[in-house]
């Protein structure tokens, strides 16, 4: 990818920890608008806060981008999608066994990122690793799947 802001948001995401919290501000405007299935998080005082209690919990994280699609006007921004695999370990889930999540990431910016949603399946994330609630979860999806 070409884009320098975009470039510097994968970087980052290369790997989720304490140092990617404290670096937000590098891609992210004060008053970003964040969503994901279980948040919504407006400002980067409140983003950092956000990030830092997911950190908090974590092993492991790290993203791997696959592709990413973009649409730039000329000195208005633009937006883009990026496709990615989450590779995480959380103590809780699993009894901290590798995991994976596939997503994507929708972002509109300026020179910096000011709108950022995440889309992905937060039962596969969290819900079907917790141990009676997977269980039940993964015959549901059986069933029906």
């Amino acid at each position: 990818m070409d884009h320098p802001l975009l470039n510097r948001v994968q970087t980052l995401y290369e790997r989720f920890d304490p140092a990617l919290v404290e670096a937000l501000d590098q891609i992210y405007s004060d008053e970003v608008v964040f969503e994901d299935p279980l948040h919504h998080v407006e400002g980067l005082a409140a983003l950092r806060r956000y990030f830092a209690g997911l950190v908090e919990g974590l092993d492991e994280c790290r993203f791997e981008f696959a592709d990413a699609l973009t649409e730039s006007a000329a000195g208005q921004g633009g937006q883009a999608v990026l496709f990615w695999t989450m590779h995480y370990r959380h103590r809780k889930l699993r009894g901290g066994a590798p995991l994976r999540l596939v997503g994507s990431s929708h972002l509109r910016f300026t020179d910096r990122v000011t709108y950022h949603r995440d889309y992905f399946d937060a039962g596969a994330m969290l819900y079907e690793h917790v141990p009676m609630l997977g269980f039940v979860i993964r015959k549901l999806k059986a069933r029906l799947g």
